[in-house]
């Protein structure tokens, strides 16, 4: 998770349908998470792997649910890089631009390519090296944030309200729970990592124990900063005219904000955002390494994925294939549709793999302990149920769906990203029949906990 980035831009995009509204889609998002961080940590105290969720669905409804999850994880995990570096690439042009006229705003490439690189020299050094790095700038990035959010409430005085937590503030074209839902896509692509700390449970001490505790903290305590900072700068901003606050630079936006009423605080935003953008891009080569490594071992990947550094322990071929990836993607969509549109292409494509994904581990669960034969009625049914029902209407509004009315459809390009992704798991489909045609066995190894093995 990269609350920074997250505060800064992905949430503030959702602003466009919920508008002042804005804190709300940021609660119910809290509590959607919160539902399936609980159905994740219970599999993960059961199955401690670096498979993690495709392990867990696997195990919980069936083998071949289980290749498509990490079919689809994967794709996550090598597509949060490239939004990332896009993010990187235009924070830094703009912001030089804004200080210096002489810099051209379009040049944002090189910064793009240059956060690329030192996630990649991240990975390669090993997952002591990148998750101490994402845990360092994580601390920095919520604090500048927190503290710019007092300084704000205090700003705001009189006009602090609790209204924005309802459907009040919405805009035109996106009234009432539509445009509560319509941002909610982007307030869940803020949480969208909370479950990262599973992939690396063949990593960790006492993985039955820490990564539950990893799971639910992160979402727990991340959320309730997701709430106070956008409650601040909703209300700072003034809620009525909040569908115009931007994910960009500019004076509509964090930065501009705290340039305007508290001068060179500014500079310290710019960092945190700089910082979360490259711990996010770390956090998803953790995702996608680890995952593709753990689909290699057995064959159900390219086995070359699962080839490690003989000195650092890491997935150093599953990271290179990150690395290029995370470069073909940021400069194919960023120099196509230019950088701000990349991240709310490559956010919205995320958002709809990971509401599935979150909803199939929900199901899981319930699946998984149905079977063990010890089932526990809140814990394993009605939360996990809960927890379905929060993610439908944000996966649906993401796909371009629209069964219900609240369903508001998104615009292009935004929208391509539905098919594209549809495209991505038709991919997924045909080759799942093709090992079940000739090596059934490496499909349903996806469900195998490693970590319990003899050594």
């Amino acid at each position: 998770m990269a609350p920074g980035a997250a505060i800064a831009a992905s949430i503030p995009a959702g602003a466009a349908f919920a508008g002042g509204s804005l804190p709300l889609s940021v609660l119910l998002a809290l509590v959607a998470c919160l539902f399936c961080a609980w159905s994740v940590g219970l599999l993960a105290r059961e199955m401690p792997s670096a498979g993690s969720l495709a392990t867990y669905a696997a195990r919980g409804l069936h083998p071949a649910v289980g290749f498509l999850v990490a079919w689809g994880y994967v794709l996550v995990g090598f597509l949060i890089p490239p939004r990332g570096a896009a993010q990187l690439g235009f924070t830094t042009a703009g912001t030089l631009n804004s200080e210096f006229h002489s810099y051209p705003a379009n040049l944002w490439w090189p910064w793009a390519l240059a956060g690329a690189v030192i996630v990649l020299a991240a990975g390669f050094y090993g997952v002591r090296t990148s998750t101490r790095l994402g845990t360092i700038l994580g601390l920095f990035e919520i604090g500048v944030f927190v503290v710019l959010a007092v300084f704000l409430i205090v700003h705001a005085g009189s006009r602090n309200t609790f209204s924005v937590f309802g459907t009040g503030y919405t805009p035109k074209g996106f009234r009432g729970i539509s445009g509560v839902i319509g941002g909610s896509v982007y307030t869940i692509l803020a949480f969208g990592g909370f479950e990262g700390a599973a992939p690396l449970a063949e990593e960790a001490r006492n993985p039955r124990r820490t990564i539950q505790r990893a799971v639910l903290l992160a979402t727990l305590c991340i959320g309730a900063l997701y709430v106070f900072t956008t409650y601040a700068v909703d209300v700072a901003f003034g809620p009525k005219g909040f569908s115009a606050f931007a994910a960009e630079t500019g004076n509509a936006s964090w930065e501009g904000l705290a340039r305007s009423l508290y001068g060179l605080f500014w500079f310290f935003v710019f960092l945190a955002i700089v910082n979360s953008t490259i711990a996010n891009a770390n956090a998803g080569v953790n995702v996608s390494s680890r995952t593709a490594y753990a689909m290699g071992r057995i064959g159900a990947f390219p086995r070359l994925l699962a080839q490690v550094h003989p000195r650092h322990r890491s997935p150093v071929t599953a990271i290179l294939v990150g690395f290029v990836i995370t470069v073909a993607v940021t400069l194919g969509l960023g120099l196509g549709y230019g950088p701000t549109e990349a991240f709310f292409m490559i956010g919205t494509g995320l958002v709809i793999i990971l509401a599935a994904i979150y909803i199939l581990m929900n199901a899981a669960c319930i699946g998984f302990f149905t079977r063990q034969g010890h089932l526990r009625v809140v814990s394993h049914i009605v939360i996990p149920v809960l927890g379905i029902a929060a993610f439908i209407p944000a996966w649906l509004t993401s796909a371009g769906i629209k069964v219900f009315s609240f369903v508001a459809p998104l615009s292009a390009p935004v929208s391509y990203m539905g098919p594209a992704v549809g495209v991505w798991m038709i991919l997924g489909v045909i080759y799942l029949i093709y090992l079940y045609r000739t090596t059934p066995d490496r499909v349903t190894q996806v469900g195998l906990v490693h970590l319990d093995d003899p050594a």
